[in-house]
């Protein structure tokens, strides 16, 4: 909903048709957030249901100027709709850069993906890192618009060095792919150093119990805050700014929006590298690390959080390494200029876009 909520704020008339796999029956109009939109059942592994959907999707489109679809699911039925207004496409999954952290069923829907990512007039990444798989199989547009990142107006100052006990926090789901067994071993090689250091993890997912079962059976303070959209006070933004560092070990994300998070919000990261966050971290920022070794890791969280003041940045000096290079103002003005290249049929105008991580 942030990009809809931008996309109209530069401007644009916007209209919704959600493919909805818990939807059953007849297509359903919505309001949602001051935007209107048609609710259509489509289950994604069931072809016969993504038939069905292009029928509702091509009687939907009636007076638009493009059709914008957003995700890999929703390529087949808009494909199949054969739209007859300029189509552009946003992609963010992260099995078209990361095919290792998939199953072998993903794996094979993954070369279907790549081979309808053809068709649309224009296709937008939300970072280089997967636009460039994506242009392999391309021979037309591909550009970035990032995800929504607001800046953040008021900033918790930087404790340099940091006291102890050192404050880790990470944002995301309790999967594999953001591996949060290890970033628990992270705190442990830590405390074994001697460092007094703790870790909360705001999100929820099946690694849940594993990860408490870990902290409990190695002493570690690890505070779960539940799910996401976290309701706490402060939001996820106030989280962040109690903490010294965001960890985030994962095996592969694309834009990593809740790294961007961290920065905009005033704190040093320690992340992998499996993404196109590397992409718009200045150094001084934190470390990208391209190994899981809790080692390596220890190593770089101890780097951050004993510098001093004069050797490392203050929180406002990391928050404007982004700036409002994510904004919803960006965003929408960058999908807007992507509107006008498709409809006038004219690439040339792509290169006008704003760069997509500022500078």
């Amino acid at each position: 909903m942030k990009d809809l909520h931008a996309i109209a704020a530069a401007g644009n008339q916007v209209r919704v048709v959600h493919l909805d796999a818990d939807h059953r029956g007849s297509p359903q109009r919505f309001q949602y957030e001051g935007i209107a939109g048609l609710r259509i059942a489509f289950q994604p592994l069931n072809p016969l249901s993504a038939v069905s959907a292009s029928r509702h999707l091509r009687s939907s489109v009636g007076d638009a100027d493009v059709i914008h679809s957003m995700a890999m699911s929703t390529l087949l039925p808009t494909a199949l709709a054969r739209p007859q207004v300029p189509w552009v496409h946003t992609e963010h999954w992260s099995g078209l850069t990361n095919p290792d952290s998939l199953t072998p069923l993903l794996r094979q829907a993954r070369k279907v993906i790549f081979r309808l990512e053809k068709l649309p007039d224009i296709v937008t990444t939300v970072c280089p890192y997967l636009s460039q798989p994506i242009r392999q199989y391309r021979h037309r547009p591909t550009v970035e618009v990032p995800c929504v990142v607001e800046p953040v107006p008021d900033l918790t100052p930087r404790k340099l060095p940091a006291p102890e006990p050192w404050r880790l926090i990470s944002v995301g789901g309790l999967v594999e792919r953001k591996d949060p067994i290890f970033a628990l071993q992270v705190v442990e090689e830590l405390r074994r150093r001697g460092r007094r250091a703790e870790l909360t993890w705001v999100g929820q997912g099946p690694l849940e119990e594993a990860a408490r079962d870990y902290a409990t059976n190695h002493g570690l303070p690890l505070r779960l805050t539940g799910p996401l959209p976290y309701t706490g006070e402060g939001g996820v933004s106030a989280e962040l700014q109690a903490a010294d560092l965001f960890i985030g070990p994962t095996h592969g994300d694309n834009f990593f929006v809740s790294c961007a998070e961290a920065i905009l919000n005033g704190r040093p990261v320690v992340v992998g590298t499996a993404g196109g966050h590397p992409e718009y971290m200045r150094d001084f920022v934190g470390r990208a690390i391209a190994t899981h070794d809790a080692t390596a890791y220890a190593d770089a969280v101890t780097e951050l959080l004993t510098a001093t003041p004069d050797n490392t940045p203050s929180a406002e000096t990391i928050a404007a390494s982004i700036g409002a290079a994510f904004s919803s103002q960006t965003v929408g003005e960058s999908y807007r200029k992507v509107y006008e290249a498709a409809v006038a049929g004219d690439p040339a105008l792509l290169e006008r876009l704003p760069s997509w991580r500022g500078w």
